[in-house]
């Protein structure tokens, strides 16, 4: 008999109907990887079936978890249950652990909600579980804040929460998204060895078909809130019988190709020399991030930034894009050097800020939630030019039509846009001004792949018709791939090499290059089925 066995499962919020007739089942010891597209309904259905959406949410169905219906369960059995018999991964961990709260107090509070324990106890077990799930000197980390951790290492302390009371069924709810590939293959890994360890059952809510082929025993693949395919893993993946999920197997694009003759050398928009770069991270300690980077951009050239968390990605685009100052060195465009002001602030010819755009990572923190479109994109037409009300109105217009987004968006406020509509309005903001280069730091990274794709054929197309150049910084290898022309590769600071993407990829010089290539998603599997 399945641990969880979900039947007929339907879900709707104010009559809408969002989830229809899902069924699904994963036994003692195995993995059960449910992927789609943002908006299938993977999330919403694991909810349902746990009983985690709120009142608003119409659930019928049944969802037997150890021969207990969850659907009709009382809260408080449900609460007895969570956390105990089912424990839970969330996708953010700085969203869902407290900020204020030390992480032991934190994993300690997951076991004393369920057992009386006295404190010498509850040490003990929380050092256990830190230390199970690979975070070091963890006697010294007890007291530490999740500001103080990584992305990677908070997500080691999500799934330390989870397995606190030993759980027959852990739901890991996209795990791993915008973790760089080498986080993320240590993160599969954990929860690997973790359900060999406990014999545990996983679920693992993806949109990204190549993480559950590192884990999944069987597959179920949604779209619409339906289920369109579901089977043994190696089944789904090497013959698959809908459209769909030989659409979601595809790689997000095809690698640049090498060009058949010499490779045209742009003139210089963008140089970047001897940069370095440092912070305080005490009253006298101070933390070097980049070191002596030397890197150029030329004028309608895409350049990939690469490197996993905390190797400094972030940094230099802030820098390139004017948001903070180096230490030593600097960075010139068209000729132009930054300089630095009084206050340790950037100061640039209003010129060479208006020819330098950015794009966040995070379209749900960029965009002002209480303005509608129109005004979002109206603002930079309002701060930077003599256009007046109906001049910068057909202004948003044309922005919307090249970001390939209906006019009508623009009376939409970003909560009734999707993540890849608001993120194609993030672009068109930073097009607004018509600048030379737009420094894109993680743009895909949150993405489902139908969307990442949309959004990386959009900025190929707008450096191909406008000539816009780009920085374009990433965990995801197949991106890079896929639309830089050249890389260059940053670990702890330092640029380990750099060159056109299809030579370094495919004949990398350096071990951490070559380690960052291992640790793409879906490797492991492809050289099993291949062999």
């Amino acid at each position: 008999m399945p641990l969880l066995q979900v039947d007929n499962l339907s879900v709707s919020f104010r009559s809408t109907p969002v989830v229809h007739d899902v069924s699904f089942s994963v036994d003692k010891g195995r993995t059960l990887g449910i992927v789609g597209e943002s908006g299938s309904g993977k999330s919403v259905s694991l909810l349902a079936a746990t009983g985690l959406l709120d009142s608003g949410a119409a659930v019928h169905g049944r969802a037997l978890f150890d021969g207990t219906n969850l659907v009709t369960a009382s809260p408080q059995h449900l609460r007895s249950i969570r956390g105990s018999d089912i424990g839970f991964v969330f996708q953010d961990p700085s969203s869902n652990l407290h900020p204020l709260m030390p992480i032991g107090r934190q994993i300690s509070e997951a076991l004393t909600a369920h057992h009386r324990l006295d404190r010498t106890t509850v040490r003990r077990r929380v050092l256990e579980l830190l230390d199970e799930v690979g975070i070091p000197r963890a006697h010294e980390r007890l007291d530490d804040h999740p500001v103080h951790f990584s992305g990677g290492m908070r997500q080691r302390v999500m799934i330390a929460i989870a397995l606190a009371n030993n759980p027959q069924l852990v739901v890991a709810d996209e795990p791993t998204t915008a973790l760089d590939a080498t986080v993320q293959a240590s993160i599969l890994s954990l929860l690997r060895r973790l359900q060999q360890d406990h014999g545990m059952a996983l679920v693992l809510v993806s949109h990204d078909l190549a993480v559950v082929a590192e884990l999944a025993d069987d597959v179920v693949v949604m779209r619409n809130g339906r289920v369109v395919e579901s089977g043994p893993a190696d089944r789904v993946y090497n013959t698959p019988a809908h459209p769909y999920t030989a659409e979601l197997l595809e790689p997000l694009a095809q690698p640049v190709a090498a060009p058949a003759g010499p490779r045209p050398d742009q003139p210089e928009l963008l140089r970047i020399e001897k940069v370095s770069k440092g912070f305080r991270v005490a009253r006298k300690a101070h933390r070097p991030v980049l070191r002596d980077i030397d890197l150029r951009i030329g004028e309608g050239e895409i350049v990939g930034l690469v490197g996993e968390s905390g190797s400094g990605k972030s940094t230099l685009s802030r820098i390139v894009a004017g948001l903070d100052i180096t230490d030593t060195g600097t960075v010139s465009f068209r000729g132009t050097a930054y300089t630095a002001s009084s206050r340790n602030r950037p100061v640039m010819d209003p010129q060479v800020r208006r020819s330098i755009q950015m794009v966040f990572q995070d379209p749900y923190g960029s965009l002002n939630p209480r303005r509608k479109i129109r005004q979002i994109l109206a603002a930079p037409f309002e701060l930077s030019t003599d256009l007046q009300g109906p001049q910068i109105q057909r202004q948003v217009g044309k922005l919307l039509e090249t970001v390939g987004l209906p006019g009508d968006f623009a009376d939409r406020y970003p909560l009734q846009l999707s993540g890849g509509q608001r993120q194609r309005v993030a672009i068109a903001r930073a097009l607004a001004l018509d600048p030379a280069l737009i420094v894109a730091d993680e743009p895909v990274s949150a993405l489902d792949k139908t969307t990442a794709r949309q959004i990386v054929d959009l900025l190929r197309n707008l450096r191909d018709e406008r000539g816009t150049s780009l920085l374009f910084v990433s965990h995801d290898l197949g991106v890079v791939s896929a639309l830089c022309d050249r890389v260059a590769v940053l670990h702890d600071g330092v640029i380990v090499e750099q060159g056109f993407t299809d030579e370094v990829f495919a004949n990398p010089a350096h071990h951490y290059t070559r380690t960052l290539l291992s640790a793409v998603p879906g490797s492991t599997r492809k050289e099993t089925v291949d062999a």
